[in-house]
């Protein structure tokens, strides 16, 4: 790293940590403020708060990572424009591609700190605030029941319904299991009081059980009574079992992936929504880099004139990358575009845009201006 990286480093970082601290604490307030009346009412101690803010913290770094970084170097890299500063480099014999090496390499490393959040724990902490919300309003705790479920296993032929299902212990209760051949006829069923799962033995024992055999007229072959049945090498886990309920946005990549590889017998359309978010779980990381691409060429401007014009078109290109992100991951999960077009599409169209932009400020021109017609 040289000494001009080092400067260029020096002058970025101090309104980057000024902008993303300063978005966590307006995040902070602003949701203290919507949900102050839910904790006075629900009397949610302390302890109860920082958990509640603790688990959010994954969360709050993907969303205040981008508009900091944003701001942190539209602020920097005109604070240097106006100072004759970029325009010094570029006459000592810099191409502007070399002054912007060290915030190109910002943007990777923070795309690597919200990819490594955007795993697992920011999708996980989505879903945790939403329940910890309605905990505190309802004044206790949910027992992470699920109740009059159905789970149809089209792979082999098995179809689950249960009153009841504990997820956390993997318990269900009241449940009747019905096993069927490819032509659609019921051979055997299963009716159990209780039902548990051993993740170790890979084990389902199902008690106050009663078996039914059934030929494949419909004509009852056997019915009997038994205590304790133990059925070994069934697909079926608790997880993938209560899965077929859960909402791909609190999912993270390794949950959805098991999703779709247990669940791939499902209709196309119902897994699009969870193969669009797979898909954006590794997308949206690289929104850090890509707003280096927009912001250096909206930032860097030879003359005082443009500088409010660059930052707000800077501005204005960010908020639209998100609409444009936003919209087509409805479509996505929709099944109205492909998972993939839906994730990478507009990250894709803005990074050519933004190499664009930078293409056409390395050649010393002034960026095209576009006008309505009859303007």
């Amino acid at each position: 790293m040289t000494i001009l990286d080092r400067y260029i480093l020096n002058k970025f970082l101090v309104p980057f940590f000024c902008c993303f601290f300063g978005f966590i604490a307006i995040w902070f307030i602003f949701d203290l403020s919507d949900n102050l009346q839910d904790f006075i009412q629900g009397k949610a101690g302390l302890d109860v708060l920082l958990e509640y803010y603790g688990s959010q913290i994954p969360q709050i770094v993907v969303l205040c990572l981008p508009i900091g970084l944003l701001l942190a170097l539209l602020y920097s890299l005109t604070a240097m424009s106006r100072a004759n500063e970029i325009i010094s480099m570029m006459g000592a014999g810099l191409s502007l591609t070399r002054i912007i090496v060290p915030l190109i390499g910002v943007g990777l490393v923070l795309s690597a700190v919200t990819a490594y959040f955007n795993q697992e724990s920011a999708p996980h902490a989505a879903a945790i605030r939403k329940q910890m919300l309605s905990d505190i309003k309802r004044g206790k705790k949910r027992d992470f029941k699920i109740k009059g479920h159905l789970f149809r296993n089209r792979e082999d032929m098995r179809t689950w319904y249960m009153n009841s299902f504990n997820v956390e212990l993997g318990l269900l209760r009241e449940v009747q299991i019905i096993q069927q051949n490819a032509n659609g006829d019921i051979l055997k069923q299963w009716y159990a009081s209780k039902g548990n799962y051993d993740p170790i033995l890979k084990r389902w024992t199902f008690t106050g059980c009663r078996y039914v055999e059934m030929s494949p007229e419909g004509e009852m072959i056997k019915s009997e009574l038994r205590g304790t049945i133990v059925i070994d090498g069934w697909s079926e886990t608790p997880w993938r079992i209560s899965s077929s309920v859960m909402n791909p946005d609190f999912l993270s990549v390794s949950e959805l992936r098991d999703y779709l590889q247990f669940n791939s017998d499902f209709p196309e359309k119902r897994l699009g929504a969870y193969r669009t978010h797979l898909n954006f779980r590794w997308a949206l990381p690289l929104v850090c880099l890509v707003v280096v691409f927009l912001a250096a060429p909206m930032g860097i401007v030879y003359s005082r004139r443009g500088i409010l014009g660059g930052v707000a078109t800077a501005i204005g290109l960010f908020f639209f990358l998100v609409f444009l992100s936003s919209l087509f991951i409805a479509l996505g999960k929709g099944s109205r575009i492909p998972p993939f077009l839906a994730a990478w599409g507009p990250l894709i169209l803005f990074f050519g845009i933004g190499l664009f932009l930078l293409w056409y400020r390395s050649t010393n021109r002034d960026l095209p201006k576009f006008k309505l017609p009859g303007f």
